[in-house]
């Protein structure tokens, strides 16, 4: 049992927790909870920690599990060193970063595909400048739940192996494909190029979300929580869509977009 938190494999854990840097540089990143590492793909977790208490209270199944991963005990005091939260689970893994291609991330799109079924064109989310770690994690979430197909992230967007992010997805961080970009202009250029019609969330928009076709390869672009998507990411769209609000309301939250728009072209699809 490690009961030191200044163990250095402690010290590790403890940087990838607070660091992006760190996690980074060792493609890691940090899981808490029985939850989270069941859905883990095995031959992405690296290493696994656990309390004594949170042992004997495991119902076999889950400490089948733990014996799987040779699990580390540690002392509460440790766990508390090396967890994000007030109250640690009592369970804690660091996971091996993925590693998409663009491709990956519209799975190989191509016209035929497409033409072939609706539930077959992909369906995006371009992101920009998103900041909240929490709007992030959940934008993946509900992604999943309306069929995102792929998640395309700006370099000014929040980390997304931030613990905060981690939680927010609640598992979707282990199936949704996603990849960060230097250029989004140019990116939602090239999805043009590959037959994905990409529509802007914007406040100039002349109709409104639910009058488009979304049965067709998407991209919704969303941007930052203040300030919306930048001028020339906004004009590399193909189209601007408007989501209308009553009240004195200014805008929505980026993340209750993404879920609003995402959510409309799993309805059409389901069509």
């Amino acid at each position: 049992m490690i009961t030191s938190t200044s163990n250095d494999r402690v010290k590790k854990v403890v940087s990838y927790v607070e660091k992006s840097k760190a996690r980074r540089e060792d493609g890691v990143f940090v899981i808490e909870g029985m939850k989270m590492l069941r859905e883990a793909p095995v031959l992405q977790v690296s290493e696994v920690y656990v309390t004594e208490k949170f042992v004997s209270g495991a119902s076999e199944e889950d400490k089948e599990i733990l014996w799987r991963y040779g699990a580390e005990e540690v002392s509460e005091e440790v766990m508390k060193k090396m967890s994000d939260t007030q109250t640690p689970q009592g369970v804690l893994a660091v996971i091996r970063q993925y590693d998409y291609t663009l491709e990956e991330v519209i799975e190989g799109y191509n016209q035929e595909a497409a033409e072939s079924g609706k539930e077959n064109a992909p369906l995006l989310l371009v992101l920009e400048n998103i900041q909240d770690p929490g709007n992030l994690g959940t934008m993946l979430r509900s992604g999943e739940g309306a069929g995102v197909t792929g998640v395309i992230l700006s370099k000014g967007c929040a980390d997304i192996y931030n613990p905060k992010v981690i939680r927010s997805t609640m598992g979707s961080i282990f199936r949704m494909p996603y990849i960060y970009v230097e250029d989004v202009p140019s990116l939602v250029k090239e999805l043009t190029a590959k037959g994905v019609h990409t529509y802007a969330a914007h406040l100039k928009g002349e109709k409104n979300y639910d009058e488009f076709d979304y049965t067709q390869p998407t991209a919704f672009l969303i941007g930052n929580e203040g300030n919306g998507l930048t001028k020339e990411t906004a004009d590399a769209a193909e189209i601007y869509v408007l989501i209308p609000m009553k009240g004195e309301v200014e805008s929505m939250n980026a993340a209750t977009s993404s879920a609003i728009l995402t959510f409309e072209a799993s309805r059409q699809r389901r069509g």
